[in-house]
């Protein structure tokens, strides 16, 4: 951002607002503070039969990669209601959402994934706009090196580790490396 989207054409500066104590882009004209917070995704892992539905990804990033259907939060929706709306944009799949599984913070993109365990309501889905191919793994065949992102790969060992875990699983894309197949 380098100009005012309140005031249209002035520049901004990278400055601590009175009263905070964090830097952020502050218009030079009319003052405005421009907060920038992280992007929040959701999606689920998606399970019928000890299998879990994943998505072949048709978009960058990581275009032709395996994923866990998932995708960025809309205005005026809950956590719950991403989850379901990405999963039916993705693999056209209806679910029921069981509980809350993952939440993994990927910090040098400013995001954080919101997980779900869920269930199909029936082995019905198929290929969304952004998805070139929709297909149930068994949890051993998972496709571990072509996984799209680590915040998948990191939900999917926690899960296969303890499917009946109570806990939800917390990392963060510092801290998390592939653990050795």
């Amino acid at each position: 951002m380098k100009f005012c989207s309140n005031c249209g054409h002035s520049p901004l500066s990278f400055r601590c607002p009175e009263g905070d104590n964090f830097k952020r882009l502050i218009c030079d004209n009319c003052q405005m503070i421009h907060y920038q917070n992280p992007k929040i995704v959701c999606g689920a892992i998606v399970l019928w039969e000890n299998k879990v539905l994943l998505c072949r990804r048709a978009i960058e990033p990581r275009i032709g990669k395996w994923n866990l259907p998932a995708g960025y939060m809309e205005n005026n929706e809950t956590l719950k209601q991403a989850a379901e709306r990405e999963v039916r944009e993705e693999a056209n799949a209806q679910i029921t959402l069981q509980k809350l599984h993952t939440v993994f913070n990927i910090l040098h993109v400013n995001q954080v994934y919101f997980l779900f365990l869920a269930t199909l309501d029936e082995p019905v889905f198929s290929n969304g706009i952004e998805t070139l191919e929709t297909r149930l793994f068994d949890l051993k065949d998972i496709p571990w090196d072509d996984l799209a992102f680590h915040s998948n790969v990191f939900a999917l060992q926690q899960y296969i580790k303890n499917p009946k875990a109570i806990d939800v699983h917390h990392a963060d894309s510092l801290s998390f490396t592939r653990a050795p197949k």
